[in-house]
């Protein structure tokens, strides 16, 4: 996937809330570990919703159809805090295109969202990834038009995201199917 294109920063790397940096870290741990154990890296997003992560892979015939999908779900993601869509791509580099892991997220109600990469290269021995993840630039935020995290109720939350085992959990009915 590398049919995207995010805002070049300055030499600056802008402040972004703990959560999303975070989210995106762990969104880029997740990658990593799946690349370097020989696993295709398929486009997925990282939801943080109260104390919990929800992964979901967002696999499509083409780069536009997974960010499709991936859009998809985090613009319905009520009560979300951040979240983090991470995919194997390329950016351009001033030594030309690189292979690269990509995070990018944000937050509800933010105008942009954040991109980071490990860059890595493919040898003999495997892939060999950078130390450090590098801050890529601002990338779209496809939790712009939701509302922040506390303005949901617990109920509207735990209806979206609890499931049939987790509701009894809690001492809920489980959905009748």
């Amino acid at each position: 996937m590398a049919d995207r294109t995010v805002e070049i920063p300055s030499t600056e790397v802008p402040e972004m809330p703990e959560i999303l940096e975070k989210v995106l870290l762990f969104a880029m741990t997740e990658a990593k570990e799946k690349a370097v154990a020989g696993q295709d890296v398929i486009p997925f997003t990282a939801l943080v919703v109260k104390d919990n992560l929800f992964l979901e892979t967002h696999p499509g015939e083409t780069a536009e159809e997974c960010f499709a999908f991936a859009q998809h779900t985090v613009q319905g993601a009520r009560g979300a805090e951040a979240y983090a869509l991470c995919y194997d791509g390329y950016i351009d580099t001033d030594d030309g295109m690189k292979d690269a892991l990509i995070a990018e997220g944000g937050v509800p109600g933010a105008d942009k969202g954040h991109a980071i990469s490990f860059l890595y290269t493919e040898g003999d021995d495997g892939l060999s990834f950078e130390e450090e993840p590098a801050y890529v630039g601002e990338a779209p935020n496809f939790m712009i038009a939701l509302k922040d995290a506390s303005e949901y109720g617990d109920d509207e939350i735990d209806d979206r995201y609890l499931d049939d085992e987790d509701a009894e959990a809690a001492g809920e009915p489980a959905d009748e199917a």
